[in-house]
C-alpha cells in the first residue's frame, strides 16, 4: 500500500555534483542576452533539442524567486495540497478523473490515455501564453547531460546552475514543494515535467526534475503535490 509521503523517490538518472560556495564569482552570473518571448526572458544553452529554458519560475519575477506552486496538470496556485482538494480526482487517488491509462485508478472505472498535459491544464502556457510550456521528463535529461551544473547560491538564495558549452547560464531555485498547507523545507528543488509516470507506480505520480545538496535525479511523485514549473519553448517559434 503506498503511503501519502512527502516525496517517494522512483529515480530514473542519479547525478552527482559538486557545491560552489557563495562567494564564486561565477555564482549565478553571465550574460544570457535579454531575450524574450511573450514578455518573459530565456536562455539559449545550445541545447541539441535546440529547447529554449526560461530564467524564472511561473509566477516569479527574477530567476531566484520562488514562485508559484501547482499540482500536477493544474493552473492555478492554492492554499492547500491533497487529494482533497486536487482538479483531477474525485477525492482520492484512486479516483482519477483525467490523465488516466489504468482503470484501477479512475474513477467507475475511467480511463483516457493522456499521459502528456494539454495545453489548457499547463500552467506556463495557461500564464506565459501560447508557445511556452512545462518541460517534458526527456528535456529535464537534456538539460543536466549537457551542461556543466552544480549547487549554487544567487542573490542568497540556494539553488542548481547549469552552465552551457556557450557560456550562458540557467539557475533554479530550491524552492521545494507544499503538501497540505506545510512547504517543505529540506532546501530542495522539484519541478513539474509535463508527462505522468504510465509504469512502475501509476497515474497518480508524475515525473519532476528534483536536486538537494549534492545531486540531481528525475523522480516520480504524487500529482496532488504543490511543485515550481520552469517553462520552455521552441526556438522555432517567433
Amino acid at each position: 500500500m503506498k503511503a501519502i509521503a512527502a516525496i517517494i523517490l522512483m529515480a530514473a538518472m542519479v547525478f552527482a555534483a559538486g557545491c560552489k560556495p557563495e562567494n564564486d564569482p561565477n555564482n549565478g552570473g553571465g550574460d544570457n542576452g535579454g531575450n524574450t518571448y511573450n514578455g518573459h526572458e530565456y536562455v539559449d544553452l545550445g541545447l541539441p533539442s535546440g529547447i529554449l529554458w526560461a530564467t524564472c519560475n511561473v509566477g516569479a519575477e527574477k530567476p531566484e524567486d520562488y514562485g508559484d506552486y501547482f499540482a500536477w496538470g493544474e493552473i492555478q496556485s492554492k492554499s492547500i495540497y491533497y487529494w482533497s482538494t486536487y482538479n483531477y480526482c474525485d477525492g482520492g487517488r484512486d479516483k482519477l478523473t483525467k490523465y488516466c491509462n489504468d482503470s484501477v485508478y479512475g474513477v467507475n472505472g475511467f480511463t483516457d490515455y493522456l499521459t502528456i498535459l494539454e495545453p489548457v491544464d499547463d500552467a506556463a502556457t495557461v500564464h506565459w501564453g501560447v508557445g511556452w510550456r512545462t518541460p517534458t521528463r526527456e528535456e529535464w535529461g537534456e538539460l543536466y547531460s549537457n551542461t556543466d551544473n552544480e549547487f549554487s547560491i544567487l542573490n542568497g538564495v540556494e539553488g542548481w546552475l547549469f552552465t552551457a558549452n556557450n557560456g550562458n547560464c540557467l539557475f533554479l531555485p530550491c524552492a521545494d514543494w507544499i503538501y497540505g498547507p506545510v512547504e517543505s523545507r529540506t532546501f530542495s528543488g522539484d519541478y513539474w515535467s509535463s508527462s505522468y509516470v504510465d509504469f512502475l507506480t501509476g497515474p497518480d505520480y508524475a515525473w519532476c526534475f528534483y536536486f538537494g545538496w549534492s545531486s540531481c535525479q528525475i523522480q516520480s511523485v504524487e500529482r496532488s503535490l504543490g511543485l515550481s514549473v520552469r517553462p520552455v519553448r521552441s526556438a522555432s517559434q517567433n
